[in-house]
């Protein structure tokens, strides 16, 4: 299954880097460190958790565009925490320390996307939604912790399913879908399902991807555990 996923993620950044390689020509026209774009990354995730405040912050629960722009900028903050990896790789500008500059700052920007979407649930009482926002932030870093500290044991732990790249591909799309449907079907509908009608909130389109993420970022955490053990264990024999 981790093989499996590992072709489709290849694939998947094949795509991304083929639509944007004209912002890869000018990066690399204008000689922007990898580390810059690191940053840059960052700061479309605080303008991401600002636009997510912002909308708590709102007196109107059901105003989604807010959901909608935040999750533009969780994407381009995604995409430019893919371009420092490639830029340094293609252009030989790798580093021990732009390595862990650029893992530290991934957990601030993963931690702070959290933070503003919490805050919006929160603020407009969907309790149980942000209780499972929860879940997927500690599962979040627990994939990354993991993975560091069994690398620092010298076991190559990069294993399971939901790793960064697809959780943000996920919250990022749900967010930005959230904010199209609630401009075309409005914040709540009312469908005629097998003759009963059903009250569906349009936030939902976000809040199932979170609780995907949730579940599997938990499982990944646990499965990479569970891997180390065996690897440790094959080492000491």
């Amino acid at each position: 299954m981790s093989q499996h996923y590992k072709k489709w993620e290849l694939i998947g950044r094949k795509i991304v880097f083929t639509v944007f390689k004209p912002a890869l020509w000018l990066i690399d026209k204008l000689n922007i460190s990898p580390n810059m774009l690191t940053v840059i990354g960052l700061i479309f995730n605080i303008i991401s958790a600002i636009i997510f405040i912002s909308g708590g912050e709102h007196p109107n629960r059901y105003e989604l565009s807010y959901i909608g722009w935040g999750g533009v900028f969780i994407l381009f903050g995604g995409l430019f925490d893919m371009l420092d990896g490639y830029i340094a790789k293609t252009k030989g500008k790798t580093s021990t320390f732009g390595a862990l500059f650029d893992s530290v700052l991934d957990r601030h920007s993963e931690l702070i996307m959290f933070l503003g979407i919490m805050y919006f649930l929160v603020a407009h009482h969907y309790f149980y939604s942000s209780v499972a926002t929860f879940f997927a932030l500690s599962g979040s870093v627990m994939v990354s912790y993991t993975r560091a500290r069994a690398e620092g044991l010298g076991i190559s732990c990069s294993v399971g399913l939901m790793q960064r790249p697809m959780r943000i591909i996920l919250i990022g799309f749900a967010a930005v879908f959230t904010g199209i449907f609630n401009s075309i079907i409005g914040p709540v509908s009312y469908p005629d399902i097998f003759g009963t009608t059903i009250k569906i909130e349009t936030i939902t389109i976000l809040i199932l991807p979170i609780i995907i993420v949730a579940i599997l970022a938990n499982y990944t955490a646990i499965y990479r555990l569970y891997y180390s053990y065996k690897v440790i264990n094959e080492m000491e024999k």
